[in-house]
């Protein structure tokens, strides 16, 4: 119903206003979650003012527009967010929108159907998580700059200059990660963690990857999901399963007392980043920081 009324109040807000977007010169965009704030940052740089509607610790499956949001989006030059019904709540508030002729892009489209992972259990049909494979992320660096120099075609050259200096960070972290990865024997590649969020980093990497809840966040874990990881877990001898910074630990930590009630010990390996990065002025608080952060972390704990 609040969703609802949000709709509403945004439909009277765009068509009773001619133009609300500030006049101070520069080109607003909005973004949702974290990790594409980053990019534009990285991409944008001080051409453009950037406003980040999901910070450390957000679920982007559970968000909800609130009316300042709403009011943010309206007056945007451009919004940019991920798809694939990551933002499964402003569905409708995104296609609204465009409809409005508000530039509205989701990241998603820089991937081809064969770049995706198929779920017949998302709304999309697909994994949204797409940014757990650095290679994904390398084709949406691109596109967003494609988008950037479209809109702006006066910082072109700007916009590409900064984009291949993060494009060449990305290939660096990229061969660091792989071999931080690679001391770690395969048939110890099992990752286990709160929700569905790392197929694309198990395919990527090689990991055998097993969510307690599904893709999406907006169901809870039942007795029976429970039970089926736990006997994954003791029949594979793994050794620690992760929490995440936007999900309750409170599953990971029932699953972890099913194991141990089977006299299998396993230990908790620390908290990933997964739907959203860290806090701002930390390492974390970047993608290229936050993969590197979750990588030592399962490798560490799993070795």
């Amino acid at each position: 119903m609040k969703q609802f009324l949000l709709i509403a109040f945004l439909s009277f807000f765009l068509l009773g206003c001619k133009d609300t977007r500030p006049k101070d010169g520069k080109f607003h965009i909005v973004t949702t979650t974290s990790m594409i704030t980053d990019l534009v940052k990285n991409i944008g740089g001080d051409k453009v003012v950037i406003e980040g509607l999901m910070g450390a610790g957000v679920d982007p499956h559970l968000y909800k527009a609130s009316e300042g949001d709403v009011s943010k989006l309206s007056n945007a030059n451009m919004i940019l967010y991920s798809g694939l019904h990551l933002e499964g709540k402003l569905v409708e508030v995104f296609e609204k929108m465009k409809r409005q002729k508000i530039n509205t892009v989701a990241v998603s489209d820089a991937l081809d159907k064969k770049d995706l992972i198929g779920s017949t259990l998302f709304a999309s049909n697909y994994d949204p998580h797409i940014w757990f494979d650095v290679n994904n992320w390398k084709k949406i660096t691109v596109f967003v700059e494609k988008q950037l120099s479209a809109a702006m075609p006066e910082n072109k050259e700007f916009f590409q200059k900064n984009a291949k200096l993060y494009l060449e960070k990305l290939e660096i972290s990229q061969q660091e990660i792989e071999a931080e990865i690679a001391t770690l024997p395969q048939d110890q590649r099992r990752l286990v963690t709160a929700h569905d969020a790392f197929n694309y980093f198990g395919k990527a990497y090689k990991f055998d990857v097993v969510g307690l809840q599904g893709l999406s966040t907006a169901t809870e874990a039942g007795v029976q999901d429970v039970q089926k990881t736990a006997a994954y877990i003791i029949d594979h001898k793994v050794k620690a399963v992760f929490i995440e910074s936007s999900v309750p630990r409170r599953t990971v930590e029932a699953l972890q007392a099913a194991v141990n009630s089977k006299n299998h010990d396993v230990k908790i390996g620390g908290t990933l980043f997964s739907d959203a990065l860290g806090n701002p002025g930390t390492p974390e608080g970047t993608y290229i920081g936050m993969f590197k952060f979750n990588v030592h972390t399962i490798v560490s704990a799993l070795k």
